[in-house]
């Protein structure tokens, strides 16, 4: 927009010639001359601007066939302007160079009409009125004119631009086809409109006046006197030539019959027109003059030839019949054959707007008809059938409707208009009727189904409250259960807190309502606060705050048991019908089975939630090698339970083991399978082994309990001392790591099937993490759901933890901090309470390096001296950690001093020797050899064997570990405690 404003003059009038250049090559004439006109006009800053052409076969004469931006009253005197006047169009034209006019006055008179008597009395003093000839290819020329502001002269420039577009509409008329018309065309011209001749002669028997007139001298000739066919016409016009005939004619009707004769010369062909002549007397005639061109043996025109008859009865008829057009009832719309309206009548108005608003508009153009947007070529085929169509239109009040009738003529196309309100409204009142019969049968059915699927008391209040609160027009359902002989509210909808308090638990079951109806087994129905108030009187206070003024009371009762009552109540007094009052008998019983086996599920899903409750840890282990936090969510529907589980298992060596994992489906078997899945997880755990062997061995437990058991399961162990996490998976999404600068990583996961399906061995994957990283374990249902995929979750996940880390204090051990990170995380990803479809676990690590300053490890010789060696070690190291206390480091050496002997004995080197200060003081042994130690029973005349049995004694959790080269032997002993004694 900036370029556009700031371009030089020559490129904007480029820019517009090559719009004009763009103009549709079959628009009509005078939407070419318009659309240049509006260019011109814009391009040169002008307040508005005409154009004026030659009038055909009527010499000396300029009519105005365009004008823009000028209102009606400065261009009524231009319509009809001498060629040899001194207007600047009529110097352009004549004189063939543009004409300046720096104070804007009438132009000279012709025959009959005076400009200076129309010239407007406001117009304002020193407008510029600047004309350019628009070339003629030889012929006479016609004056394109933009009036100027006072003060503001056009320049060299603007004198230019304008010869360029004059230049350009005479191009455009020229290859307009109007000088060289099709033989179709010339023919239709020559016939007339229809099967009318348009001959010179009597029209319908009617008098007439047969006229020549000579194109070369201008002389006109009749075979009778005009007065005797045109009654009160001066005798002498035919003497007066072409031009003393156009100054008879009205001037509204000048521009018009001008233009007639020009096409009907330039096309050589006949034409037909209708306009009023002045009589002496000064009032007005209406006649038809139909007429036909005559040419010579080049085709160059000669001659006109035609009729002229009075039309003025024509006329009066046509009057009478416009006048009871006018007024009739209903509407009446006639258009011409360019679809624009010509005639509207008041009722007509109605709809499509004030005649005058109207009047020449395209119909479809209307903004009353906006509405149809196929009117158009509705109307168009219409008119090629010749057949009458119809088609209902809405009003423009949004509230009336009205029914189009298009009934093809010769001219163009009549409307008939009928207000079809009332009929609209009774078929829409019987339309609503019959929907609201149908969406009642329709919530009935779905009511009845969705209380055949209901599992909670909680879903039965739902679909009571949708299905029979809506097409009963009720504003409240409470629903009622007992619980010792009182009235318990399970749910309630349109009612107010504090009312469902003043009745949950307050009242007996006895004189109320609930009461009769149940002790009756049928629905009681109270029409009025008078009526409820007679029969029980003691309610005064629920009938006050409640607010209603009817009710329906709907017992709930099965076979030996009373569950108690569904109350619907109504904004203002209400009478049932019998249909109603028939539906709600027969909801009353479904309602109580609904409820019934409510009341069974939610006693069954306690007790499947207490059972999966029981087997996830109850506690997770407080541990300086990470710190932990976790979340289980269940599933919303139904009463089954899942069998999501993770678990946190201290091991040997201050590791730690991660595992989570996942049941496929949902139920106590899937829940019980959990279980065992999970004590065998910590069975195996026992046994140091690696993560892939434990996932074999969860593989051959799942497998033996049929095809279609299918578990997934991810077990880690975390090193402190290595920083490294070694794991495997079965069918689980990647853990997430998240370091301690916020970013993000999913850890790299072999695509291994879930457990029962899986072909061992699995893969076991080992990742370095970085000090204090947060590794957060997951089941599917966390990131995944029905309305998001996985790699969606698993985004969000990522963006959660990075902006969490960033947010956490700086202490890495954080237990609260975590466990609320864990909170958060799981409300950010999971749906809102009660929208679950599968169940959710999420495990938490925050992982915590082993310093080296609490790692102490030593090469020991494979000879007897290395117990010795392995006392001495052990001693000074334990003295450097500060842990001084006599009888720990006395058991320590014991300790080292036994396995230190066995692998002398009964194993091979390299002997090593480590020491870790960790949750306890561990000491491990290390040897080259397979063989795992065992505890047996020893007899009083053994020599050996007690050695394992004292180790036992001396310390609470020892073990074997099988590693790459061999074997470690382990103790763990507790740390004393400070401040305690030794």
């Amino acid at each position: 927009m900036r370029n556009t404003q700031i371009a030089r003059p020559s490129a904007r009038h480029r820019m517009r010639m090559r719009l004009l250049d763009a103009v549709d090559e079959d628009r009509r004439n005078v939407d070419v001359l318009l659309t240049a006109l509006q260019q011109a006009v814009a391009e040169v800053h002008g307040l508005g601007g005409m154009v004026h052409l030659p009038g055909g076969g009527m010499s000396g004469i300029l009519y105005m066939v365009a004008d823009s931006g000028l209102p009606e009253s400065m261009t009524r005197p231009w319509l009809i302007i001498p060629a040899r006047g001194t207007a600047p169009p009529s110097k352009a034209a004549r004189d063939d160079t543009p004409t300046w006019q720096a104070h804007l006055a009438p132009p000279d008179p012709v025959p009959g009409r005076d400009p200076a008597a129309l010239w407007p009395s406001r117009v304002p003093a020193g407008i510029g009125h600047l004309s350019v000839p628009i070339p003629g290819g030889g012929r006479r020329r016609g004056a394109l004119s933009v009036l100027f502001a006072p003060g503001d002269e056009p320049g060299p420039a603007d004198s230019a631009f304008l010869n360029e577009v004059a230049a350009w509409m005479s191009s455009r008329l020229r290859s307009s086809g109007i000088l060289n018309p099709s033989p179709t065309l010339l023919r239709a011209l020559e016939n007339g409109p229809g099967t009318r001749e348009a001959l010179p002669g009597n029209a319908e028997g009617m008098p007439s006046i047969t006229y020549t007139w000579d194109l070369r001298t201008g002389e006109l000739t009749a075979d009778r006197p005009v007065e005797e066919v045109l009654a009160g016409i001066d005798p002498g016009v035919m003497a007066g030539g072409i031009e003393a005939w156009a100054a008879l004619i009205h001037p509204d009707d000048l521009p018009g019959a001008v233009t007639g004769f020009d096409m009907g010369i330039q096309l050589r062909g006949g034409f037909q027109d209708e306009y009023r002549i002045r009589r002496q007397d000064g009032t007005y005639l209406w006649i038809e003059a139909r007429a036909r061109t005559l040419m010579d043996e080049a085709g160059t025109p000669v001659k006109v030839i035609g009729t002229l008859r009075d039309s003025s009865g024509t006329h009066t008829a046509a009057a009478s019949v416009g006048r009871a057009l006018r007024h009739m009832s209903d509407g009446f719309v006639s258009l011409d054959t360019d679809w624009r309206i010509g005639f509207i009548n008041e009722a007509a108005e109605k709809l499509f707007g004030a005649a005058g608003e109207v009047a020449g508009a395209l119909l479809w153009d209307i903004p009353a008809l906006h509405a149809l947007p196929d009117l158009e070529q509705r109307c168009r085929a219409t008119a090629a059938e010749g057949r009458p169509a119809g088609l209902d239109v809405p009003g423009p009040d949004g509230m009336s409707w009205y029914h189009l009738r298009l009934v093809p003529v010769p001219e163009g196309l009549t409307l008939y208009i009928t207000d079809t309100t009332e009929r609209h409204l009774r078929e829409a009142e019987r339309t609503a009727a019959e929907r609201a019969a149908a969406e009642r049968a329709s919530l009935v059915q779905r009511t009845t189904r969705e209380l055949a699927e209901a599992v909670t008391a909680q879903d039965v209040m739902a679909a009571v409250a949708d299905g029979v609160m809506t097409p009963l027009g009720a504003t409240g359902l409470i629903m009622l259960g007992m619980a010792d002989d009182r009235l318990t509210v399970v749910g309630s909808r349109g009612y107010s807190e504090r009312f469902t308090r003043l009745l949950d638990g307050k009242w007996t079951v006895a004189d109320n309502p609930v009461g009769d109806a149940l002790s009756t087994r049928t629905t009681l129905f109270i029409s009025s606060p008078e009526e409820f108030l007679k029969r029980y009187p003691a309610t005064e206070i629920l009938v006050r705050e409640g607010g209603n003024e009817a009710w329906a009371v709907l017992p709930l009762a099965v076979p030996g048991r009373e569950i108690g009552a569904a109350v619907i109540s109504f904004a203002r007094p209400r009478v049932l019908d019998d249909d109603e009052r028939t539906l709600l008998t027969a909801l009353s019983g479904l309602i109580a089975q609904a409820l019934e086996r409510a009341g069974l599920y939610d006693e069954a899903t306690t007790r499947a939630r207490t059972l999966q409750h029981s087997l996830l840890p109850q506690a997770l282990p407080e541990l300086p090698e990470v710190t932990t936090a976790a979340r289980y969510q269940p599933a919303e529907q139904g009463a089954d339970v899942g069998g999501d589980w993770y678990d946190v298992i201290p091991l040997s060596a201050a590791r730690v083991a991660l595992v989570i994992g996942d049941v496929m489906g949902h139920g106590m078997a899937e829940a019980a399978t959990m279980g065992g899945l999970r004590t065998a997880v910590r069975t195996l755990s026992e046994l140091e082994l690696p993560p892939d062997e434990i996932l074999g061995h969860l593989n051959d437990i799942v497998g033996e309990l049929g095809t279609d058991a299918f578990a997934t399961c991810l077990y880690g162990i975390y090193d402190p001392v290595t920083r490294m996490l070694s794991y495997a998976s079965a069918g689980q999404p990647p853990p997430a790591v998240a370091q301690p600068d916020g970013t993000v990583t999913f850890l790299s996961m072999a695509p291994d099937p879930p457990l029962g399906v899986a072909a061992p061995p699995f893969e076991t994957l080992e990742t370095l993490l970085p000090a204090d990283s947060l590794l957060a374990l997951y089941s599917d249902g966390l990131v995944e759901s029905k309305d998001r995929d996985v790699t969606t979750g698993m985004s969000h996940l990522a963006e959660f933890l990075s902006r969490s880390v960033n947010a956490m204090p700086t202490s890495p051990a954080d237990g609260p901090g975590l466990d609320a990170l864990c909170a958060g995380l799981s409300s950010d990803l999971l749906p809102a309470h009660g929208a679950l479809s599968d169940d959710a676990a999420l495990l938490l690590a925050r992982t915590h390096p082993l310093d080296a300053e609490n790692v102490a490890e030593w090469p020991l010789p494979e000879d007897p001296v290395a117990a010795g060696q392995a006392r001495d070690l052990v001693r000074a190291q334990l003295s450097d950690w500060n842990l001084a206390d006599e009888d720990l480091i006395m058991t320590t050496e014991l300790l080292v001093s036994e396995l230190v002997g066995n692998v002398v004995r009964h194993a091979c080197g390299p002997i090593r020797l480590r020491m870790l200060r960790s949750r306890a003081l561990i000491c491990e042994i290390s040897d080259a050899s397979l063989t795992t130690p065992h505890i047996r029973h020893t007899s009083a005349t053994d020599e050996g064997g007690r050695g394992l049995q004292l180790i036992s004694a001396l310390c609470p959790r020892w073990g074997t570990r099988h590693t790459r080269t061999g074997k470690s032997i382990w103790t763990e002993q507790p740390l004393p405690v400070p401040g305690e004694p030794g």
